[in-house]
Protein backbone atom coordinates (compact mmCIF):
# COMPACT_ATOMS: atom_id res chain seq x y z
CA UNK A 1 0.00 0.00 0.00
CA UNK A 2 3.30 2.31 0.89
CA UNK A 3 4.59 2.23 -2.98
CA UNK A 4 0.43 2.86 -4.65
CA UNK A 5 0.27 5.91 -2.58
CA UNK A 6 4.05 7.12 -3.59
CA UNK A 7 3.08 6.21 -7.46
CA UNK A 8 -0.24 8.29 -6.68
CA UNK A 9 1.72 11.25 -5.74
CA UNK A 10 4.29 10.93 -8.30
CA UNK A 11 1.88 10.35 -11.10
CA UNK A 12 -0.40 12.99 -10.93
CA UNK A 13 0.93 16.39 -10.81
CA UNK A 14 -2.11 17.98 -9.46
CA UNK A 15 -1.75 15.59 -6.22
CA UNK A 16 1.38 17.40 -5.19
CA UNK A 17 0.32 19.94 -1.97
CA UNK A 18 1.10 23.40 -2.43
CA UNK A 19 0.39 27.07 -0.88
CA UNK A 20 -0.33 29.36 -2.97
CA UNK A 21 -0.10 33.11 -2.33
CA UNK A 22 -2.25 35.82 -3.93
CA UNK A 23 1.44 38.26 -3.75
CA UNK A 24 4.35 35.18 -4.65
CA UNK A 25 4.05 32.60 -7.05
CA UNK A 26 5.94 29.64 -5.20
CA UNK A 27 4.51 26.67 -4.13
CA UNK A 28 5.70 23.73 -1.46
CA UNK A 29 5.69 20.98 -2.14
CA UNK A 30 5.28 17.40 -0.11
CA UNK A 31 8.35 15.82 0.88
CA UNK A 32 9.75 12.59 0.92
CA UNK A 33 9.58 11.96 4.93
CA UNK A 34 6.20 13.55 4.67
CA UNK A 35 4.64 10.88 2.08
CA UNK A 36 6.50 8.19 3.76
CA UNK A 37 5.07 9.53 7.16
CA UNK A 38 1.60 9.28 5.37
CA UNK A 39 2.20 5.59 3.53
CA UNK A 40 3.04 4.36 7.38
CA UNK A 41 -0.23 6.04 8.82
CA UNK A 42 -2.55 4.68 6.19
CA UNK A 43 -1.13 1.21 6.24
CA UNK A 44 -1.83 1.03 10.31
CA UNK A 45 -5.29 1.46 10.00
CA UNK A 46 -7.47 -1.72 9.65
CA UNK A 47 -8.29 -1.37 5.84
CA UNK A 48 -11.85 -2.90 5.44
CA UNK A 49 -12.98 -0.37 8.66
CA UNK A 50 -11.73 2.07 6.14
CA UNK A 51 -13.21 0.99 3.10
CA UNK A 52 -16.67 0.32 4.80
CA UNK A 53 -16.38 4.13 5.88
CA UNK A 54 -15.40 5.25 2.55
CA UNK A 55 -17.88 3.21 0.75
CA UNK A 56 -20.56 4.88 3.32
CA UNK A 57 -19.70 8.47 1.99
CA UNK A 58 -17.46 9.34 4.43
CA UNK A 59 -14.32 11.34 3.19
CA UNK A 60 -10.88 10.03 3.75
CA UNK A 61 -9.86 13.26 6.19
CA UNK A 62 -12.36 12.08 8.21
CA UNK A 63 -11.27 8.90 8.34
CA UNK A 64 -7.89 9.69 9.30
CA UNK A 65 -9.09 12.00 12.16
CA UNK A 66 -11.69 8.98 13.80
CA UNK A 67 -8.84 7.28 13.36
CA UNK A 68 -6.23 10.04 15.64
CA UNK A 69 -3.82 10.24 12.24
CA UNK A 70 -2.30 14.04 12.69
CA UNK A 71 0.10 13.89 10.05
CA UNK A 72 -0.06 17.33 8.12
CA UNK A 73 0.51 15.43 5.19
CA UNK A 74 -2.88 14.31 4.53
CA UNK A 75 -3.95 18.17 5.12
CA UNK A 76 -1.43 19.18 2.34
CA UNK A 77 -1.81 17.08 -0.12
CA UNK A 78 -5.07 16.72 -2.47
CA UNK A 79 -6.49 13.49 -2.10
CA UNK A 80 -8.23 13.39 -4.77
CA UNK A 81 -10.31 9.82 -5.67
CA UNK A 82 -7.69 8.31 -7.55
CA UNK A 83 -5.53 8.91 -4.87
CA UNK A 84 -8.03 7.06 -2.20
CA UNK A 85 -8.18 4.54 -4.46
CA UNK A 86 -4.92 3.50 -4.17
CA UNK A 87 -5.06 3.83 -0.67
CA UNK A 88 -7.41 1.28 -0.24
CA UNK A 89 -5.87 -1.07 -3.01
CA UNK A 90 -8.62 -1.08 -5.40
CA UNK A 91 -6.61 -0.54 -8.60
CA UNK A 92 -6.24 2.72 -10.76
CA UNK A 93 -9.58 5.06 -11.60
CA UNK A 94 -9.52 3.69 -15.15
CA UNK A 95 -13.46 2.24 -14.59
CA UNK A 96 -16.49 4.70 -15.92
CA UNK A 97 -17.17 4.73 -12.02
CA UNK A 98 -14.15 5.79 -10.69
CA UNK A 99 -14.15 8.11 -13.55
CA UNK A 100 -17.62 9.34 -12.64
CA UNK A 101 -16.35 9.41 -8.73
CA UNK A 102 -13.59 11.56 -9.75
CA UNK A 103 -15.65 14.43 -11.76
CA UNK A 104 -18.29 14.18 -9.20
CA UNK A 105 -17.05 14.33 -5.72
CA UNK A 106 -19.49 12.91 -3.21
CA UNK A 107 -19.86 15.81 0.06
CA UNK A 108 -18.53 14.16 2.84
CA UNK A 109 -21.43 12.67 4.86
CA UNK A 110 -20.07 13.75 8.51
CA UNK A 111 -18.03 17.24 7.90
CA UNK A 112 -20.39 18.15 5.16
CA UNK A 113 -17.89 19.09 3.02
CA UNK A 114 -15.64 21.17 5.28
CA UNK A 115 -12.66 19.15 5.52
CA UNK A 116 -13.10 18.90 1.78
CA UNK A 117 -12.60 21.99 1.64
CA UNK A 118 -15.90 22.98 -0.31
CA UNK A 119 -18.13 25.17 0.46
CA UNK A 120 -20.66 27.83 -0.64
CA UNK A 121 -19.49 31.50 -0.66
CA UNK A 122 -21.85 34.41 0.30
CA UNK A 123 -22.53 34.69 -3.24
CA UNK A 124 -23.68 31.39 -3.07
CA UNK A 125 -20.69 30.15 -5.73
CA UNK A 126 -19.70 26.70 -4.98
CA UNK A 127 -16.09 26.93 -4.45
CA UNK A 128 -14.01 23.90 -4.14
CA UNK A 129 -10.10 24.00 -2.71
CA UNK A 130 -7.75 21.19 -3.36
CA UNK A 131 -6.03 21.10 0.18
CA UNK A 132 -5.66 23.38 3.42
CA UNK A 133 -2.88 25.35 2.13
CA UNK A 134 -5.19 26.52 -1.06
CA UNK A 135 -7.98 27.27 2.21
CA UNK A 136 -5.18 30.01 4.02
CA UNK A 137 -3.93 31.50 0.60
CA UNK A 138 -7.77 32.16 -0.36
CA UNK A 139 -7.96 33.25 3.58
CA UNK A 140 -4.65 35.50 3.29
CA UNK A 141 -5.50 37.42 0.52
CA UNK A 142 -9.20 38.51 1.83
CA UNK A 143 -6.97 39.61 4.97
CA UNK A 144 -4.79 41.31 2.51
CA UNK A 145 -7.91 43.37 0.36
CA UNK A 146 -9.18 44.00 3.59
CA UNK A 147 -6.03 46.47 4.69
CA UNK A 148 -5.05 44.61 7.49
CA UNK A 149 -1.40 44.98 9.14
CA UNK A 150 -0.97 41.96 11.19
CA UNK A 151 1.82 41.44 13.42
CA UNK A 152 -0.14 37.97 14.30
CA UNK A 153 -3.71 36.14 14.40
CA UNK A 154 -6.18 34.11 16.30
CA UNK A 155 -8.11 31.45 14.20
CA UNK A 156 -11.63 30.75 15.26
CA UNK A 157 -14.08 28.01 13.81
CA UNK A 158 -18.19 27.85 14.33
CA UNK A 159 -19.57 24.44 12.82
CA UNK A 160 -23.05 23.08 12.63
CA UNK A 161 -24.18 20.89 15.67
CA UNK A 162 -25.00 18.38 12.91
CA UNK A 163 -21.46 17.57 12.38
CA UNK A 164 -20.80 16.22 15.88
CA UNK A 165 -23.85 14.13 15.93
CA UNK A 166 -23.13 12.31 12.59
CA UNK A 167 -19.52 11.70 13.94
CA UNK A 168 -21.33 9.94 16.64
CA UNK A 169 -23.62 7.95 14.92
CA UNK A 170 -20.04 6.94 12.72
CA UNK A 171 -18.52 6.20 16.25
CA UNK A 172 -21.11 4.11 17.30
CA UNK A 173 -21.72 2.33 14.03
CA UNK A 174 -18.66 1.71 14.37
CA UNK A 175 -18.55 -0.29 17.78
CA UNK A 176 -21.25 -2.14 17.36
CA UNK A 177 -19.41 -3.59 14.63
CA UNK A 178 -15.65 -3.67 15.15
CA UNK A 179 -15.99 -3.03 19.34
CA UNK A 180 -14.73 -6.61 19.54
CA UNK A 181 -11.58 -6.37 17.51
CA UNK A 182 -8.03 -5.27 18.85
CA UNK A 183 -7.45 -2.00 17.03
CA UNK A 184 -10.88 -0.18 18.24
CA UNK A 185 -10.14 1.07 21.90
CA UNK A 186 -6.90 2.31 21.12
CA UNK A 187 -7.46 4.27 17.56
CA UNK A 188 -11.28 5.42 17.86
CA UNK A 189 -10.24 7.09 21.70
CA UNK A 190 -7.95 9.33 19.79
CA UNK A 191 -10.51 10.63 17.49
CA UNK A 192 -9.33 14.87 16.14
CA UNK A 193 -13.16 16.66 16.30
CA UNK A 194 -13.58 18.47 13.06
CA UNK A 195 -12.65 21.65 14.34
CA UNK A 196 -9.45 20.80 15.46
CA UNK A 197 -8.75 19.15 11.94
CA UNK A 198 -9.60 22.21 10.24
CA UNK A 199 -7.56 24.35 12.20
CA UNK A 200 -4.62 21.39 12.15
CA UNK A 201 -4.93 22.21 8.16
CA UNK A 202 -4.84 25.90 7.64
CA UNK A 203 -3.08 27.44 10.75
CA UNK A 204 0.56 26.17 9.86
CA UNK A 205 0.12 27.37 6.41
CA UNK A 206 -1.02 30.84 7.36
CA UNK A 207 1.54 31.51 9.55
CA UNK A 208 3.67 30.93 6.44
CA UNK A 209 1.99 32.66 3.87
CA UNK A 210 1.36 36.23 6.10
CA UNK A 211 4.99 35.50 8.28
CA UNK A 212 3.58 35.44 11.62
CA UNK A 213 2.69 33.50 14.08
CA UNK A 214 -0.93 32.51 15.23
CA UNK A 215 -2.01 32.51 19.20
CA UNK A 216 -3.83 34.81 21.73
CA UNK A 217 -4.20 38.15 19.49
CA UNK A 218 -6.30 40.90 18.63
CA UNK A 219 -6.58 40.07 14.98
CA UNK A 220 -9.13 37.41 14.96
CA UNK A 221 -9.75 35.19 11.95
CA UNK A 222 -13.10 33.59 11.83
CA UNK A 223 -14.48 30.74 9.66
CA UNK A 224 -18.54 30.36 10.63
CA UNK A 225 -19.91 27.10 8.86
CA UNK A 226 -23.80 26.87 8.68
CA UNK A 227 -25.84 24.03 6.93
CA UNK A 228 -27.04 25.48 3.09
CA UNK A 229 -30.11 23.21 3.25
CA UNK A 230 -31.52 22.67 7.00
CA UNK A 231 -34.14 20.24 7.07
CA UNK A 232 -35.95 19.65 10.46
CA UNK A 233 -35.50 16.23 11.94
CA UNK A 234 -37.18 14.92 15.47
CA UNK A 235 -35.30 15.62 18.74
CA UNK A 236 -36.73 12.89 21.04
CA UNK A 237 -35.56 9.16 20.89
CA UNK A 238 -37.87 6.29 19.93
CA UNK A 239 -38.73 3.07 21.57
CA UNK A 240 -36.94 0.03 20.21
CA UNK A 241 -39.71 -1.74 18.52
CA UNK A 242 -40.69 1.89 16.31
CA UNK A 243 -39.80 3.40 13.15
CA UNK A 244 -39.31 6.75 11.94
CA UNK A 245 -41.38 8.30 8.77
CA UNK A 246 -41.60 11.81 7.61
CA UNK A 247 -44.10 13.17 5.41
CA UNK A 248 -43.82 16.47 3.94
CA UNK A 249 -47.67 17.94 4.30
CA UNK A 250 -47.87 22.08 4.01
CA UNK A 251 -45.32 25.06 3.10
CA UNK A 252 -45.55 28.03 5.65
CA UNK A 253 -43.66 31.15 5.27
CA UNK A 254 -41.49 29.04 2.65
CA UNK A 255 -40.57 26.37 5.30
CA UNK A 256 -41.40 22.96 4.88
CA UNK A 257 -43.54 21.45 7.67
CA UNK A 258 -42.80 18.32 8.27
CA UNK A 259 -44.69 15.39 10.07
CA UNK A 260 -43.05 12.64 12.02
CA UNK A 261 -45.04 9.31 12.13
CA UNK A 262 -43.94 6.65 14.31
CA UNK A 263 -44.02 3.03 12.39
CA UNK A 264 -43.80 0.16 13.62
CA UNK A 265 -41.47 -1.74 11.82
CA UNK A 266 -41.22 -5.56 13.47
CA UNK A 267 -37.74 -5.73 12.61
CA UNK A 268 -36.73 -4.45 16.33
CA UNK A 269 -34.89 -1.40 14.89
CA UNK A 270 -35.75 1.83 13.77
CA UNK A 271 -34.68 3.22 10.61
CA UNK A 272 -32.82 5.97 11.86
CA UNK A 273 -30.62 8.80 9.63
CA UNK A 274 -28.56 11.88 10.01
CA UNK A 275 -28.05 14.38 7.28
CA UNK A 276 -28.61 18.19 6.45
CA UNK A 277 -30.78 19.06 9.95
CA UNK A 278 -31.23 22.26 11.57
CA UNK A 279 -28.82 23.14 14.07
CA UNK A 280 -31.68 23.25 17.11
CA UNK A 281 -31.07 23.51 20.60
CA UNK A 282 -32.49 20.04 20.85
CA UNK A 283 -30.17 18.10 19.52
CA UNK A 284 -27.74 16.86 21.70
CA UNK A 285 -25.59 13.73 22.27
CA UNK A 286 -28.27 12.45 24.58
CA UNK A 287 -30.53 11.12 21.90
CA UNK A 288 -27.49 9.46 20.65
CA UNK A 289 -26.56 7.81 24.23
CA UNK A 290 -29.87 6.82 24.45
CA UNK A 291 -29.94 4.59 21.00
CA UNK A 292 -26.95 2.42 22.11
CA UNK A 293 -28.73 0.54 24.33
CA UNK A 294 -31.38 -0.23 21.00
CA UNK A 295 -30.55 -2.80 18.31
CA UNK A 296 -30.90 -0.25 15.88
CA UNK A 297 -28.38 2.38 14.45
CA UNK A 298 -28.09 5.76 13.18
CA UNK A 299 -25.85 4.68 10.01
CA UNK A 300 -25.39 4.43 6.84
CA UNK A 301 -25.65 8.64 6.97
CA UNK A 302 -28.14 9.85 4.78
CA UNK A 303 -26.82 11.50 1.42
CA UNK A 304 -25.55 15.48 1.51
CA UNK A 305 -25.79 17.00 -2.07
CA UNK A 306 -24.77 20.41 -0.67
CA UNK A 307 -21.80 21.18 1.32
CA UNK A 308 -21.74 23.94 4.10
CA UNK A 309 -22.15 27.96 3.42
CA UNK A 310 -19.01 29.64 4.87
CA UNK A 311 -18.53 33.01 5.50
CA UNK A 312 -15.30 34.22 6.33
CA UNK A 313 -14.81 37.51 9.33
CA UNK A 314 -12.02 39.52 10.00
CA UNK A 315 -11.64 41.87 12.63
CA UNK A 316 -9.46 43.15 15.31
CA UNK A 317 -10.41 43.34 18.60
CA UNK A 318 -11.00 47.63 19.73
CA UNK A 319 -8.31 49.35 20.32
CA UNK A 320 -7.66 51.79 22.78
CA UNK A 321 -5.92 55.56 22.99
CA UNK A 322 -5.80 57.34 26.17
CA UNK A 323 -4.85 60.89 26.77
CA UNK A 324 -6.24 63.91 28.18
CA UNK A 325 -8.03 66.18 26.75
CA UNK A 326 -8.42 70.54 27.82
CA UNK A 327 -11.37 72.32 26.47
CA UNK A 328 -10.94 75.99 25.66
CA UNK A 329 -14.71 76.88 24.86
CA UNK A 330 -17.41 77.45 26.38
CA UNK A 331 -19.66 76.75 23.37
CA UNK A 332 -18.00 72.82 23.27
CA UNK A 333 -19.83 70.11 24.33
CA UNK A 334 -18.08 66.60 25.19
CA UNK A 335 -20.05 64.91 22.69
CA UNK A 336 -22.57 65.76 19.78
CA UNK A 337 -25.52 67.11 21.12
CA UNK A 338 -28.89 67.49 19.26
CA UNK A 339 -32.10 68.54 20.31
CA UNK A 340 -34.91 68.73 17.87
CA UNK A 341 -32.50 68.48 14.75
CA UNK A 342 -30.70 71.56 16.34
CA UNK A 343 -26.96 71.07 16.98
CA UNK A 344 -26.01 72.65 20.09
CA UNK A 345 -22.49 74.08 20.54
CA UNK A 346 -20.19 74.78 17.52
CA UNK A 347 -18.13 71.19 17.69
CA UNK A 348 -17.63 68.36 20.72
CA UNK A 349 -14.61 66.84 21.95
CA UNK A 350 -15.71 63.35 21.14
CA UNK A 351 -15.59 64.56 17.12
CA UNK A 352 -12.76 66.58 17.22
CA UNK A 353 -10.85 64.05 18.78
CA UNK A 354 -12.25 60.82 17.52
CA UNK A 355 -12.57 62.08 14.03
CA UNK A 356 -9.16 62.80 14.06
CA UNK A 357 -7.70 58.92 15.49
CA UNK A 358 -9.99 57.08 13.41
CA UNK A 359 -8.55 58.04 9.58
CA UNK A 360 -4.88 56.95 11.73
CA UNK A 361 -6.05 53.63 12.54
CA UNK A 362 -8.56 52.76 9.05
CA UNK A 363 -11.11 51.12 11.65
CA UNK A 364 -14.66 51.14 11.33
CA UNK A 365 -16.51 53.52 14.01
CA UNK A 366 -15.17 54.77 17.34
CA UNK A 367 -16.59 55.46 20.78
CA UNK A 368 -15.53 58.42 23.17
CA UNK A 369 -15.03 58.03 27.19
CA UNK A 370 -14.63 59.86 29.81
CA UNK A 371 -13.78 60.09 33.11
CA UNK A 372 -17.24 62.43 34.06
CA UNK A 373 -18.20 65.32 31.75
CA UNK A 374 -18.45 69.42 32.17
CA UNK A 375 -21.45 70.99 31.32
CA UNK A 376 -21.09 72.76 27.42
CA UNK A 377 -20.44 75.91 29.19
CA UNK A 378 -17.75 75.02 31.45
CA UNK A 379 -13.77 75.09 30.47
CA UNK A 380 -11.94 72.22 30.80
CA UNK A 381 -8.33 73.50 31.97
CA UNK A 382 -5.07 72.40 33.94
CA UNK A 383 -3.72 68.54 33.54
CA UNK A 384 -6.96 67.82 31.75
CA UNK A 385 -9.42 65.33 31.90
CA UNK A 386 -8.92 61.45 30.92
CA UNK A 387 -10.58 59.88 28.09
CA UNK A 388 -10.11 57.19 26.19
CA UNK A 389 -11.18 56.49 22.42
CA UNK A 390 -12.13 53.06 21.33
CA UNK A 391 -11.90 52.51 17.93
CA UNK A 392 -13.42 49.07 15.87
CA UNK A 393 -11.47 46.98 13.83
CA UNK A 394 -8.77 49.14 12.88
CA UNK A 395 -6.35 47.45 10.33
CA UNK A 396 -3.21 50.16 11.12
CA UNK A 397 -1.44 50.21 14.45
CA UNK A 398 0.31 53.18 14.29
CA UNK A 399 3.29 54.33 15.13
CA UNK A 400 4.20 56.29 18.18
CA UNK A 401 5.66 59.20 16.02
CA UNK A 402 2.63 58.82 13.69
CA UNK A 403 0.27 59.13 17.14
CA UNK A 404 2.20 62.27 18.20
CA UNK A 405 1.92 63.88 15.21
CA UNK A 406 -2.00 63.58 15.23
CA UNK A 407 -1.56 64.97 18.83
CA UNK A 408 0.31 67.93 17.84
CA UNK A 409 -2.03 68.34 14.55
CA UNK A 410 -5.61 68.41 17.20
CA UNK A 411 -3.38 70.98 19.50
CA UNK A 412 -2.85 73.20 16.55
CA UNK A 413 -6.47 73.14 14.59
CA UNK A 414 -7.79 76.71 13.84
CA UNK A 415 -10.06 77.96 16.41
CA UNK A 416 -7.91 76.30 19.44
CA UNK A 417 -11.20 74.49 20.69
CA UNK A 418 -9.64 71.72 22.55
CA UNK A 419 -6.14 70.74 23.56
CA UNK A 420 -5.01 67.30 23.89
CA UNK A 421 -1.99 65.90 26.03
CA UNK A 422 -0.40 62.85 26.42
CA UNK A 423 -2.38 60.68 24.13
CA UNK A 424 -0.75 56.85 23.55
CA UNK A 425 -2.11 53.59 22.50
CA UNK A 426 -3.38 51.56 25.74
CA UNK A 427 -4.48 48.36 26.65
CA UNK A 428 -7.92 47.46 27.69
CA UNK A 429 -6.97 47.48 30.83
CA UNK A 430 -7.00 51.70 31.02
CA UNK A 431 -10.94 51.49 31.22
CA UNK A 432 -10.96 49.49 34.25
CA UNK A 433 -8.60 51.96 35.81
CA UNK A 434 -10.14 55.27 34.67
CA UNK A 435 -14.07 53.61 36.19
CA UNK A 436 -12.10 52.93 39.21
CA UNK A 437 -10.55 56.48 39.64
CA UNK A 438 -13.49 58.13 38.30
CA UNK A 439 -15.80 57.07 41.60
CA UNK A 440 -12.89 58.26 43.71
CA UNK A 441 -11.50 61.07 42.13
CA UNK A 442 -11.46 64.66 43.54
CA UNK A 443 -12.16 67.95 40.96
CA UNK A 444 -10.89 71.37 41.59
CA UNK A 445 -12.54 74.57 40.49
CA UNK A 446 -12.62 78.05 39.41
CA UNK A 447 -16.03 80.16 40.01
CA UNK A 448 -16.74 83.60 39.22
CA UNK A 449 -19.33 84.83 41.71
CA UNK A 450 -21.46 87.55 42.40
CA UNK A 451 -23.25 88.38 45.42
CA UNK A 452 -25.57 90.68 46.42
CA UNK A 453 -23.82 92.85 48.85
CA UNK A 454 -19.80 93.55 49.60
CA UNK A 455 -17.41 91.05 50.22
CA UNK A 456 -16.23 91.52 53.53
CA UNK A 457 -12.75 90.23 54.80
CA UNK A 458 -14.78 88.03 57.39
CA UNK A 459 -16.10 86.54 54.69
CA UNK A 460 -13.18 85.84 53.07
CA UNK A 461 -12.03 84.36 56.39
CA UNK A 462 -15.53 82.12 56.59
CA UNK A 463 -15.37 80.53 53.64
CA UNK A 464 -11.57 79.51 53.97
CA UNK A 465 -12.30 77.95 57.31
CA UNK A 466 -14.57 75.26 55.69
CA UNK A 467 -12.67 72.01 55.71
CA UNK A 468 -14.07 68.87 54.24
CA UNK A 469 -18.12 70.76 54.57
CA UNK A 470 -20.42 67.71 54.16
CA UNK A 471 -23.64 69.35 52.01
CA UNK A 472 -26.59 67.69 51.08
CA UNK A 473 -27.70 67.50 47.32
CA UNK A 474 -31.27 67.19 46.05
CA UNK A 475 -31.20 66.19 42.10
CA UNK A 476 -30.71 69.85 40.64
CA UNK A 477 -33.93 71.03 38.98
CA UNK A 478 -31.85 71.54 35.79
CA UNK A 479 -31.36 68.13 35.46
CA UNK A 480 -35.26 66.89 36.83
CA UNK A 481 -35.88 65.73 33.33
CA UNK A 482 -33.64 63.32 33.10
CA UNK A 483 -31.87 62.62 36.23
CA UNK A 484 -33.77 60.34 39.26
CA UNK A 485 -34.66 62.56 42.28
CA UNK A 486 -32.53 61.46 44.81
CA UNK A 487 -30.67 62.95 47.61
CA UNK A 488 -26.74 63.13 47.79
CA UNK A 489 -24.47 63.47 50.49
CA UNK A 490 -21.06 65.50 48.90
CA UNK A 491 -17.85 66.65 50.18
CA UNK A 492 -15.98 70.30 49.72
CA UNK A 493 -12.47 69.75 50.99
CA UNK A 494 -11.68 73.31 50.99
CA UNK A 495 -12.21 76.94 49.51
CA UNK A 496 -10.63 80.30 48.91
CA UNK A 497 -11.49 83.42 47.84
CA UNK A 498 -9.64 85.94 45.17
CA UNK A 499 -10.84 89.70 45.08
CA UNK A 500 -11.06 90.92 42.08
CA UNK A 501 -9.58 94.39 41.81
CA UNK A 502 -12.27 97.25 41.52
CA UNK A 503 -15.08 94.83 42.36
CA UNK A 504 -16.49 94.40 45.97
CA UNK A 505 -19.56 92.28 44.73
CA UNK A 506 -17.37 90.12 42.49
CA UNK A 507 -15.24 87.38 43.27
CA UNK A 508 -13.03 84.41 42.10
CA UNK A 509 -14.08 80.78 44.40
CA UNK A 510 -11.15 78.25 44.43
CA UNK A 511 -12.63 74.91 45.81
CA UNK A 512 -11.94 71.20 45.64
CA UNK A 513 -14.58 68.58 45.46
CA UNK A 514 -15.41 65.04 45.92
CA UNK A 515 -16.61 63.35 42.38
CA UNK A 516 -19.84 64.61 41.41
CA UNK A 517 -20.69 67.32 43.32
CA UNK A 518 -22.75 70.09 41.43
CA UNK A 519 -20.76 73.38 41.82
CA UNK A 520 -23.05 75.72 40.41
CA UNK A 521 -26.22 74.69 42.48
CA UNK A 522 -23.83 74.66 45.76
CA UNK A 523 -22.86 78.51 45.02
CA UNK A 524 -26.87 79.30 44.52
CA UNK A 525 -28.34 76.65 46.68
CA UNK A 526 -30.60 75.81 43.91
CA UNK A 527 -33.85 77.06 45.70
CA UNK A 528 -32.70 75.79 49.00
CA UNK A 529 -32.05 72.07 47.54
CA UNK A 530 -28.22 72.43 48.54
CA UNK A 531 -27.81 73.20 51.87
CA UNK A 532 -25.32 74.33 53.38
CA UNK A 533 -24.29 76.61 49.63
CA UNK A 534 -21.94 80.22 49.28
CA UNK A 535 -25.44 81.94 49.62
CA UNK A 536 -26.76 80.25 53.01
CA UNK A 537 -22.81 80.78 54.22
CA UNK A 538 -22.71 84.51 53.58
CA UNK A 539 -26.17 85.31 54.22
CA UNK A 540 -26.80 86.72 50.88
CA UNK A 541 -27.55 86.04 47.48
CA UNK A 542 -24.93 84.48 45.68
CA UNK A 543 -24.83 83.71 41.67
CA UNK A 544 -22.40 81.87 39.64
CA UNK A 545 -21.41 83.36 36.41
CA UNK A 546 -18.68 81.39 34.58
CA UNK A 547 -17.06 78.22 35.81
CA UNK A 548 -14.15 76.27 34.91
CA UNK A 549 -12.61 72.80 35.86
CA UNK A 550 -8.75 73.38 36.91
CA UNK A 551 -7.77 69.93 38.23
CA UNK A 552 -9.61 66.02 38.16
CA UNK A 553 -7.16 64.60 40.59
CA UNK A 554 -6.53 61.16 38.61
CA UNK A 555 -3.28 59.21 38.33
CA UNK A 556 -4.48 58.15 34.37
CA UNK A 557 -2.40 59.17 31.36
CA UNK A 558 -0.06 61.46 33.23
CA UNK A 559 2.93 62.57 31.99
CA UNK A 560 5.84 59.63 32.81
Amino acid sequence: MSSEIEEAQDSKGTDAAQIISPTNDHSVTLGDDEIRHLNDAVCSLPSHAVKDLHSAGVCIRCIFRLFGIHDHAYFRSTLSPSVMCNILGEGDSSSSESKESELKPQVCRICLGILQFTYRDEKEMLVKRKNGDELAASIAELLRQEGHQIDGFSLEVSIPPIIFENEQAVRLYMKKKYGSELWFQDRLSECISTKDALKFAIVNPLETILDVKSGPSSVRVRLTYTETKPSIKPSKSVDRNEGLKRRKTETNNGLDTVHVELVGNGTGCCNLSLGQGSPSSERSSTGLAELESSECSNFPLKRVNEPCHLVFVYYRAPMYFGGRYMKFSRNVSQTRWIIDDERMGEASIEEIIGGNILPMCQGESYKFHAAGREDIDVRMLGSGRPFLVEVQNARKVPSEALIKEIETRMNNLEGKLVGVKNLSLVTSHSWDLMREGEAEKQKQYCALVWISRPLEDEDVQCIASHKDLQILQRTPVRVLHRRSPLERGKMIHWMKTEQITGSSQYFLLHLCTQAGTYIKEFVHGDLGRTHPSIGSILRCRAEILQLDVTDVKMDCFLAE
